[in-house]
């Protein structure tokens, strides 16, 4: 496997974020890089951290728990779930994240509330949304959105952020565009609904269109491969 040289990837995927946003016309501050680290070592985390990376995308719950026993001399690590949600899964997620990404159920938003520690703030949480009408895709439709974010809303171990989505992938920008001017319209018509919500996050974009979901205004763009290099495929999923 090739060695991956973390400080000239982190930096390359910071210039290519700082190009989007001032073509998109947007401060600098507007998005974040989220290192999407499922798969790949501590190691090459705690690389990223020494050259600045603090936000850190898992999927998969007990390689993130191994990583965090790895990683706990770090101060001000900030992990966020991005994988599918298991019911029997919320409560060690509740326990050691601090943002999720993927929540698209109601009877998950309730186990997740009710696991969130006391002692500990909300816990940071988007609907994933379908913004493709994919039967193979997680994600609640748009349709069904209002409705979950009313019930989540009076969640007390919750914290509505806002929305994610992952659309279909297509090399043609116009047509990357579509989706996330969707979610960000859904977004919009939310936080003028909500307003004491205070909703301020779109995450959407990843490596193949990053440019497109910074024009639309993304918030989190969540970047693996650009970063850590390819991911070998698993012979089993890692649960």
């Amino acid at each position: 496997m090739t060695e991956v040289d973390i400080s000239q990837t982190l930096a390359a995927s910071r210039s290519r974020l700082e190009r989007a946003l001032h073509s998109a016309g947007r401060p600098s501050s507007a998005a974040a890089l989220l290192a999407v680290s499922k798969t790949k070592p501590a190691s090459m985390m705690r690389e990223a951290y020494h050259h600045g990376q603090r936000d850190f995308g898992e999927n998969y719950l007990q390689e993130a728990l191994d990583k965090q026993e790895a990683l706990s001399d770090l101060d001000q690590l900030v992990w966020h779930f991005i994988g599918p949600l298991q019911s029997n899964k919320t409560r060690r997620i509740a326990e050691r994240f601090d943002w999720v990404h993927s929540l698209d159920r109601l009877k998950t938003a309730r186990r997740l509330s009710e696991h969130r520690p006391a002692d500990m703030p909300p816990l940071n949480v988007c609907i994933q949304v379908n913004v493709s009408d994919e039967s193979s895709k997680s994600g609640v439709p748009l349709s069904e959105l209002d409705a979950l974010v009313a019930d989540i809303m009076v969640l007390p171990g919750l914290r509505l952020r806002g929305l994610m989505a992952i659309p279909y992938p297509t090399d043609d920008i116009a047509k990357q565009r579509q989706p996330f001017a969707l979610l960000r319209q859904a977004l919009e018509s939310l936080a003028a609904r909500y307003p004491q919500a205070a909703l301020d996050t779109l995450s959407m974009g990843m490596s193949g269109d990053l440019e497109a979901a910074i024009s639309e205004g993304a918030t989190w763009v969540r970047l693996g491969t650009a970063i850590f290099g390819e991911r070998p495929k698993p012979s089993v999923e890692i649960a």
